[in-house]
């Protein structure tokens, strides 16, 4: 378990420090059986119990005198294969996240880190969490951008179509990410709401401004899932057109042996009476007209540009 008082720069202090002073607001991180300990000590008026070990989704809910929710957050090494999820608690006094997988505390340490505060409060806190949450995303979606133009400069180019397994990798991606935002969102909303008054007035802004960030980054998902719409679109009409080609040129070759094959039908009959079968220049003059049916028949399609 570790405990924290949120100061110029969150402080880590014991148990007994933070349920004796009443100042300062908090950040506590428990294990599942260290909250079930602890958690009258905190005593925050829990109607919905959080549970650590049953969470499928990003959420929040208000209880009578706190706040509970949920975190699954898709690892972004893996982001449609692992997650790390963890519980929480909150009230106007601090917020108690549940943890099992450590994923809470490793960014509690990171913000301890690298965050100084001049005005050091709860809202201020969440904005930082928050923050830290959706802070990788934004090269990893520029990254899958520059594949995804490389993904269509090389269909355009006819060389591409390997390439279209990556294009529905990325897809499941972003839409693993926009479920992910969407939650996130609803969840700011319900935090912005204040309907407890757990937040001051004044330090709602910090959540206000998640908010717009989070809108704006779920807008540049939505726009990198129609890029991989529009690749995808690409590659099915480049698919046609040399579907298409293919198509053509096995015309072109029918139409052109058609009459050589009425030809060689016609004078494979062997009727008795057929005066070429004897006639000494019979084979050299079928030869001729056979050539020139296949030239003049390659000049007509060339002139039509079906070729």
């Amino acid at each position: 378990m570790s405990y924290y008082l949120l100061e110029e720069s969150m402080k880590e202090c014991t148990a007994e420090e933070l349920h004796r002073q009443s100042e300062r607001q908090y950040v506590a991180v428990l294990t599942t059986p260290e909250w079930q300990t602890e958690r009258d000590r905190f005593d925050m008026g829990i109607e919905l119990e959080p549970d650590a070990g049953n969470i499928h989704n990003t959420k929040a809910e208000v209880n009578y005198d706190s706040l509970t929710g949920t975190f699954q957050l898709p690892d972004r090494s893996e982001l449609t294969q692992r997650d790390y999820r963890f519980a929480f608690a909150l009230d106007e006094k601090g917020i108690v996240f549940i943890d099992d997988s450590g994923k809470a505390q490793r960014m509690i340490e990171e913000i301890r880190r690298s965050k100084r505060w001049r005005e050091p409060s709860l809202e201020r806190f969440l904005y930082d969490f928050l923050e830290q949450i959706v802070e990788p995303d934004l090269p990893i979606m520029e990254r899958y951008e520059s594949e995804l133009d490389r993904i269509e400069d090389e269909l355009l180019a006819s060389e591409g179509q390997r390439d279209m397994v990556r294009v529905n990798e990325i897809r499941s991606d972003v839409r693993e990410l926009l479920v992910h935002y969407e939650q996130i969102i609803d969840m700011a909303q319900e935090l912005e709401e204040n309907e407890n008054g757990f937040f001051h007035e004044k330090n709602l802004r910090y959540i206000h401004l998640f908010m717009n960030r989070m809108t704006r980054r779920h807008d540049s998902a939505v726009s990198l899932r129609d890029h991989t719409m529009q690749v995808r679109d690409l590659y099915n009409a480049q698919l046609e057109v040399r579907q298409n080609r293919t198509m053509t040129l096995l015309t072109v070759i029918t139409t052109i042996f058609m009459p050589l094959t009425l030809i060689a039908g016609w004078y494979g009959m062997n009727f008795r009476y057929m005066p070429e079968l004897e006639w000494r220049l019979g084979y050299p003059v079928v030869i001729a007209v056979s050539v020139i049916i296949v030239v003049v028949s390659l000049v007509f399609f060339k002139k039509k540009k079906w070729l």
